[in-house]
């Protein structure tokens, strides 16, 4: 197996891949990114906490545009875990309305984005449709 990194810092690689949110100790708002004080509240204490690893799809658009080198179309979505909202794409579902609706329950997966040139995988973070 190749040597692996997570693509971003509140992503946990390992036998059970989940995100990790700082919560705030003040009013339990949850962020991804690192923060000085809580936009809610303004208190400047946090915790880390797990994130739930399924949630349900709340909004989504498909992306048919985007930077020079990401392959388009990809559905972005807004993914309610357990009261955490993530942002993340859909993976393993085709890209149109047909295939993904609000409500949609999903489970967090990882999928190897890119590697370096020293054979090193930068593994990323998507949502993929649970069977019902």
């Amino acid at each position: 197996m190749a040597d692996q990194i997570p693509f971003v810092d509140y992503l946990v690689l390992g036998d059970e891949p989940h995100l990790v949110a700082r919560e705030c100790a003040g009013c339990g708002a949850r962020y991804f990114d690192r923060r000085i004080a809580c936009a809610a509240c303004g208190t400047r204490d946090f915790s880390p906490v797990p994130v739930a690893r399924t949630g349900e799809v709340r909004a989504f658009t498909i992306v048919t545009f985007a930077a020079p080198g990401v392959p388009v179309p990809f559905v972005a979505a807004l993914v309610d875990c357990d009261g955490t909202s993530v942002r993340g794409n859909l993976v393993g579902v085709p890209p149109d309305p047909g295939h993904v609706h609000l409500g949609m329950k999903v489970a967090l997966t990882t999928y190897v984005a890119g590697t370096d040139g020293t054979g090193v995988d930068a593994v990323n973070y998507g949502f993929a449709p649970v069977e019902a």
